[in-house]
């Protein structure tokens, strides 16, 4: 594990702050078709694109880290900044809810757009942890002070507080150097079972079934081999119901029924993927995000090695290149069409072609 690979993941301040705060309302609007006044069109999309989402109406968002959001509708780019409405240029997330609203989770807050106009929904602090079907669930990584994620159940926006497990103390003390708080939210995933897991930046990831909230710590999923913490930036349930967690060394069997009747996630460490062969010179890799692609094919995201291929048997990796050096690999996205997107820090965005990644300039 390369150092440059977490010295990206470090660079990451507080800039603007946010204005105009709102809980939001449900609404149901044509994005764009009555928006003549937001956002400048533009000619090409930026370059630090760390995040890519496909709408419903297949229109892409890019979100940004500094320039806002980019929003694509096959012909048209216009870009929406802090100027527009937005919390702050540097985006963390992108989600839809049922009704067509688009959010945006930024680093001073999260945005609303309804198709006219950005609001900054209020946080709602609570310790009270519930669970439906339609909830949107956020997270601001590089957010100072975030002690839990944020639940948004299409009124309020709460903002949870993670109950604190008694190896807590254990844990912050195996942890140097990380500028994060322990708590902070690095990724969010719903499993099978509709259940949420939230991957923490310390203190190791979390499984909240409705009921309650229950923890597993292991400390090769989360301190580097030469020190420091990598944090749980993604977690996958795969069809056979295995988990994946952030690096290729092992994969885990939960047992919910043992766990029901502990105070931790319950589970088995089954071999992983992979070998020195195959990963360079090292046992395994440590990645950062993970999806499935509509042939049952697993993608592996890494920030300078480019992407892995995993069949079921064999590995593939597709290096990612500008010219002759690397790009730095943010996140990838899986479109509607089962396309898949690549993030990147500083190189746009790259769509794979069915035998390669390619710069993609609309």
């Amino acid at each position: 594990m390369k150092l440059t690979t977490l010295a990206f993941f470090c660079i990451l301040t507080i800039l603007t702050s946010c204005n105009g705060q709102t809980t939001g309302s449900k609404t149901n609007s044509d994005f764009l078709e009555e928006q003549v006044t937001m956002g400048d069109t533009v000619t090409k999309l930026g370059d630090r694109l760390w995040y890519v989402f496909q709408d419903r109406k297949s229109n892409y968002w890019f979100g940004s880290d500094g320039e806002g959001v980019y929003h694509f509708d096959g012909k048209t780019i216009i870009n929406f900044t802090t100027k527009d409405g937005l919390c702050n240029n540097r985006i963390r997330q992108i989600q839809e809810d049922e009704f067509g609203n688009i959010y945006f989770s930024t680093l001073e807050g999260i945005n609303k757009f309804d198709g006219k106009k950005f609001t900054t929904l209020q946080p709602i602090k609570s310790k009270e942890w519930k669970l439906e079907p339609n909830d949107l669930w956020f997270n601001i990584l590089g957010k100072s002070n975030e002690n839990g994620p944020y639940r948004y159940d299409g009124t309020n926006l709460f903002q949870l507080e993670f109950p604190k497990h008694y190896m807590h103390e254990e844990m912050t003390k195996r942890t140097k150097n990380t500028i994060f708080s322990p708590y902070e939210v690095y990724c969010i995933y719903k499993d099978r079972k509709g259940a949420m897991w939230f991957g923490t930046s310390v203190l190791g990831v979390c499984r909240f079934d409705g009921k309650s909230v229950k923890w597993m710590y292991e400390h090769d999923l989360t301190i580097v081999p030469e020190g420091g913490s990598f944090g749980i930036r993604s977690i996958f349930e795969d069809k056979q119901g295995s988990f994946w967690f952030c690096n290729t060394w092992h994969r885990y069997i939960f047992d919910f029924e043992k766990t029901a009747k502990s105070d931790r996630l319950q589970y088995q460490k089954t071999a992983g993927i992979g070998n020195e062969k195959i990963f360079d010179g090292d046992e395994y890799i440590y990645y950062s995000h993970i999806v499935e692609d509509n042939s049952g094919n697993i993608w592996l995201t890494t920030w300078e090695r480019g992407v892995y291929k995993y069949d079921g048997k064999e590995i593939t990796n597709y290096p990612i290149k500008d010219s002759i050096n690397n790009v730095n690999l943010v996140s990838m996205y899986k479109d509607k069409q089962g396309n898949l997107w690549l993030g990147t820090n500083d190189k746009g965005t790259f769509k794979f072609n069915g035998n390669t990644f390619e710069k993609f300039n609309p």
